[in-house]
């Protein structure tokens, strides 16, 4: 006779699965984690260099540390959560944010900047796409494409309004008092959400997927590293990424000398609510489709919409490429969870979702460079285009391929 428990039945559909409060969780966390550690890096840089006259390469020298560092924590993201829990990751990623963010207002010589950046990597690196994706995979599997496009919404609110609020502050009270207050109130929302909000994992049954569960980590990384699939993923999306941030970071100064101040902020507006309407209608639809030829498709749209914005004269044109631009954008994260949720076994997700992030970040942490030094060289930010045109449609191909299971991950 089978003694082994019966497992209530888990509906993910259902408003009060408990798993909708870890979305919310994860919303916030990805609000204040972008507002703060990404589109926060273009303020501190700013102030940094009116506060004490450091080049600006020796600011982004600093910045591009970040990345690489978080991009190398990222790898064990889904160790520490298996490790310390959900909940503790969380809590103590928020407060290496939000010490570093206050350390930001007190940095009196640049090599100071590498100690904050490293305190700011470990909460970057507990708080964004590899630590949500790990977090909701626990909760959800049917829904888990939703869920996660759900709660990066929050990446696109923290850019919305987060960075205004800074800028704000700044104007209002200085520096080093907006860092604070913006580092308190992220501590202040957060840790309460986080304490509550958060609680165990439902069971799931028992099944073939967790009876290879004793596989470990550096046994999964090891076959990912050896799985063309795999490597379908991670390149094809850091190549994106390494297009679609280089783009984004010089969009302002792209497009103001063609339409002004006033219409450039307006348009850059315009895509960012586009990512979170592309985010939301992809991860309904997503499950539905062949993830791998709607990543193509997405991406050789991207291409479509720079090409029109390099050639076509004109307002019209310009914001019509950022709304085929913005809609694709927030999707560029998303989709590689997914990819993985459905090609990968349940043991491997967290692993593979973690090394796959930590791989495009790195790669992707050379895209503002990489269009800032083809655009000085050139004259203009046609060629820089291009090149990031050509690096979408390698991914758009890139992408298609698929490769047979290594055993440790199937």
């Amino acid at each position: 006779m089978d003694a082994s428990p019966t497992l209530p039945h888990i509906d993910e559909r259902s408003l009060r699965f408990p798993g909708w409060r870890v979305v919310g969780v994860c919303f916030l966390a990805a609000t204040f984690a972008w507002a703060l550690g990404f589109y926060g890096q273009s303020v501190y840089l700013a102030e940094l260099r009116r506060a004490h006259g450091w080049p600006a390469a020796t600011i982004s020298a600093a910045t591009t540390f970040f990345y690489l560092f978080s991009a190398v924590l990222v790898v064990f993201v889904s160790d520490a959560i298996r490790v310390l829990g959900v909940r503790t990751c969380l809590v103590g990623a928020v407060l290496c944010m939000a010490l570093a963010t206050v350390l930001f207002g007190f940095v009196n010589a640049p090599w100071q900047l590498y100690g904050v950046y490293t305190l700011m990597a470990v909460g970057w690196a507990g708080l964004t796409m590899a630590a949500i994706s790990n977090t909701l995979g626990l909760w959800f599997h049917e829904r888990r494409g939703l869920a996660i496009s759900l709660a990066l919404n929050g990446a696109s609110l923290g850019g919305v309004v987060g960075v205004p609020v800074l800028v704000t502050a700044i104007a209002a009270v200085g520096f080093t008092p907006a860092v604070v207050a913006m580092a308190l109130a992220m501590v202040v929302v957060l840790l309460p959400v986080i304490l509550l909000g958060v609680g165990t994992p439902p069971p799931r049954a028992p099944d073939a997927a967790v009876a290879r569960a004793a596989t470990s980590s550096a046994e999964i990384r090891r076959a990912a590293l050896r799985d063309l699939s795999f490597w379908s993923i991670a390149l094809p999306f850091a190549l994106v990424l390494l297009a679609q941030i280089g783009f984004i970071v010089h969009q302002f100064s792209f497009m103001e000398p063609m339409i002004g101040r006033e219409q450039a902020g307006l348009a850059m507006a315009l895509m960012t609510a586009m990512a979170v309407v592309g985010r939301v209608v992809l991860g309904f639809l997503m499950g539905r489709l062949h993830q791998r030829a709607a990543s193509a498709v997405l991406f050789a749209s991207q291409a479509l919409a720079l090409l029109a914005m390099v050639n076509v004269p004109g307002a019209t044109a310009l914001y019509a490429g950022c709304v085929v631009f913005g809609f694709t954008v927030g999707n560029a994260i998303t989709l590689p969870s997914m990819i993985v949720h459905r090609e990968f076994d349940a043991h491997a997700f967290g692993v593979v979702v973690s090394l796959s992030t930590a791989i495009s970040s790195a790669i992707s942490a050379c895209g503002p460079a990489l269009v800032g030094v083809l655009r000085d060289w050139s004259g203009s930010y046609a060629l820089p285009l291009y090149v990031c045109m050509a690096l979408e449609l390698v991914a758009a191909a890139g992408v298609l391929l698929r490769g047979r299971r290594d055993e440790a991950l199937a």
